[in-house]
């Protein structure tokens, strides 16, 4: 029995959309990730590029469990001295939401020309509207992501 190898032309990518209101961060980003890798797939191959591309919309309406919105810190740095810039997450969901959820899809990709190529295939909006429709994306519901009230 021989390994089966996928070849380019044998990959098959469909589009889904995610909508990221009330899922928590992290369990959000561990399905998206997965998706994007395409390790759901029976061919899955894992030094090839064999994943599905992801919308992300409603971004900003994402939450993060506990106090870690206020407490847990983004950092950049602008390659200078002294150029180490930090913000907590909620000045981050407030400014840019769209950056925390590729920040954290891309911390589960593959690090390398693998993981820039896997990541180039998700788009996340902050708002509710995307301008994919033609390529007509099946709707993903990540159930066990969402939000639990507490009473």
């Amino acid at each position: 029995m021989r390994t089966f190898s996928p070849k380019p032309a044998d990959i098959q990518r469909s589009w889904h959309v995610v909508d990221a209101d009330g899922l928590v961060l992290g369990r959000l980003a561990t399905e998206v990730a997965s998706i994007l890798r395409g390790k759901r797939k029976p061919t899955f191959a894992r030094h090839m590029d064999m994943g599905d591309h992801v919308i992300v919309i409603n971004a900003a309406r994402a939450v993060l469990t506990s106090d870690k919105a206020d407490k847990k810190l983004a950092y950049r740095h602008s390659g200078y001295p002294g150029g180490l810039r930090s913000k907590t997450y909620t000045e981050l969901m407030a400014t840019r939401p769209e950056d925390v959820v590729r920040k954290a899809v891309k911390g589960m990709l593959p690090k390398g020309p693998l993981g820039a190529q896997t990541l180039r295939k998700l788009k996340v909006y902050s708002g509710s509207e995307h301008p994919h429709a033609a390529q007509q994306p099946a709707p993903l519901e990540i159930a066990h992501a969402r939000r639990e009230r507490q009473s």
